[in-house]
């Protein structure tokens, strides 16, 4: 009996080991993996910068409104009682004819004008016709929920 090992029999050829390293599907495999990472990698990471620019531009237009309604605020009265206009229009008339008087208020929960017979009520520019015989002057009177209250006149002349 022999201790070296049987060579290989003629009848059936020696099987030959491939190296898993010289598979060319394997090396394709890996590139497409890295590939795949990477482009991934590139949508992800635009993803993000696009969200926080879209994050910065939408705090920056909360920012803008904040200040512009914060000026309008400021514009009508804010948070206290104003008559912000009133005047006539024309200030002098012919006998006859007729002058609208205008006004703008903020705040008020009533306005009264006095002496008309036309309604009226809180707007920040709403304007009433009225036709006097003779030079009147009109008071414009505005209350606020508190119960403040503010006046102002307006002389029409008649010629």
């Amino acid at each position: 009996m022999s201790l070296t090992s049987p060579g290989p029999s003629p009848s059936r050829p020696a099987r030959e080991t491939e190296s898993v390293f010289k598979n060319p599907g394997l090396y394709s495999s890996i590139v497409l993996i890295v590939v795949a990472a990477v482009v991934g990698w590139i949508f992800f990471s635009r993803w993000s910068d696009n969200r926080q620019i879209e994050r910065q531009a939408a705090q920056q237009k909360q920012e803008k409104q904040h200040e512009s309604d914060r000026v309008a605020l400021d514009q009508m009265g804010g948070k206290t009682l104003d008559i912000q206009a009133f005047y006539a229009n024309p200030g002098a008339i012919h006998r006859g004819e007729t002058v609208s008087l205008c006004y703008g208020v903020a705040n008020a929960k009533t306005v009264t004008l006095e002496p008309q017979a036309n309604p009226v009520w809180p707007s920040y520019a709403r304007c009433v016709d009225v036709k006097p015989t003779k030079t009147t002057t009109y008071t414009l009177t505005v209350q606020d929920a508190a119960g403040y209250t503010k006046s102002q006149a307006v002389e029409v002349k008649v010629q």
